[in-house]
């Protein structure tokens, strides 16, 4: 989010500083392990929405200046069991928009692919023009566009305070230097908590496995299968089809182990579960992808209370912004994010609804 951030404020002509405590594209996010995916019908009603096809849309004109493609557009296709999740009123909110849809039955899935096994009573909604994103690919064009424009980057070169003087105007402490600035924009992820107490958010770290498995490429290849998404008793799951032949990408969304920045986080096989849970879905769902474990890994969720972002001003210094919370679905918006942020810091306001993601909708106790 803030190297989209900084790209923006660079373009439109502003001194841009980019801090970070590493040398971004890099593995102490929550974007390394590329692909994401990109979905447009989404929960949570229209504002995610309209900022999922705002955001596709910014991912294609980046595209079109980096020269590079960062962006498939091969499909999502989103299942569940309906007597926990139904996809109905998703699809009619998408509907509302131009978004296009197919509500399909179990038997209908397996047809078009019969790599899934999918149980006679579930539903899918496939969503033929999303698909997913090279999120360091994506990272790293923003920072070469970003440092064209004029933006500075000073890596590893992490914030350990920030200081709001009675004007408004905000220093940045590191062990580089103290820098100064009228705006400052905070999106320090899993890491927030080591700016307690200048600001504290109601987010919390979860370490998370992922694993790329052995599939039968004849059914599992990126040219002809999607992006997918699970929901059932076992829990929620996404993934991505077997690109260039890696083997198809799983990982699950619910559940995890709490993690504190700054603490070492377990290498992948720490726990039963990391492979053990990615592996026994995929022989429920979709077994001939169920092969020898080709590679995992670990990454990071940040997540709120309700798993919805936080992106508003600091409750009591108005100049900075705070984005942070994305909650492990939040890679696909950072396009339109990085423009919402660029407008606050340079207008002090946006055309975007971001009222879904104010900081007032948790207990002030929490936040300030």
């Amino acid at each position: 989010m803030g190297m989209s951030a900084g790209y923006y404020l660079a373009k439109r002509g502003l001194k841009t500083l980019l801090l970070d405590a590493f040398d971004p594209p890099h593995t102490e996010g929550s974007h390394h392990g590329e692909p994401r995916l990109i979905r447009h019908a989404y929960s949570g009603g229209p504002a995610y929405i309209s900022l999922a096809l705002r955001a596709h849309r910014l991912w294609d004109e980046l595209e079109g200046e980096s020269g590079e493609q960062l962006l498939e557009a091969r499909g999502v296709l989103n299942m569940a069991d309906p007597e926990q999740y139904s996809y109905r009123t998703r699809a009619k909110e998408a509907a509302g928009f131009g978004i296009p849809v197919e509500m399909l039955d179990a038997v209908e899935v397996r047809k078009r692919w019969p790599g899934i096994n999918l149980p006679d009573h579930y539903e899918a909604m496939y969503e033929p023009t999303a698909g997913y994103l090279y999120s360091e690919k994506c990272v790293a064009a923003y920072r070469r566009l970003a440092l064209a424009a004029g933006a500075e980057l000073l890596p590893y070169t992490p914030v350990e305070r920030i200081a709001v003087e009675a004007g408004g105007s905000a220093s940045v402490h590191t062990r580089s230097g103290v820098f100064h600035a009228d705006r400052v924009i905070v999106s320090a992820g899993a890491w927030f908590w080591a700016l307690e107490p200048f600001v504290k958010l109601p987010i919390r770290a979860v370490r998370k496995a992922v694993g790329w498995f052995e599939a039968k490429e004849e059914l599992f290849a990126e040219q002809r299968f999607p992006g997918f998404t699970f929901g059932g008793p076992g829990g929620g799951y996404y993934g991505f089809p077997s690109i260039g032949g890696a083997g198809v990408k799983i990982g699950r969304h619910d559940g995890g182990n709490e993690w504190r920045p700054g603490e070492p986080l377990e290498p992948f096989g720490s726990y039963s579960s990391d492979e053990g849970d990615l592996r026994s879905t995929l022989e429920a769902y979709m077994p001939q992808a169920a092969g020898k474990l080709l590679r995992g890994a670990v990454c990071k969720y940040e997540l709120t209370p309700d798993e919805s972002f936080i992106i508003d001003r600091h409750p009591e210094h108005p100049g900075v912004l705070l984005a942070g919370g994305f909650s492990g679905h939040g890679f696909k918006f950072a396009s339109a994010v990085g423009e919402i942020l660029a407008d606050l810091a340079e207008k002090g306001k946006t055309g975007h609804d971001i009222s879904l993601f104010a900081l007032a909708r948790f207990d002030k106790e929490t936040v300030a």
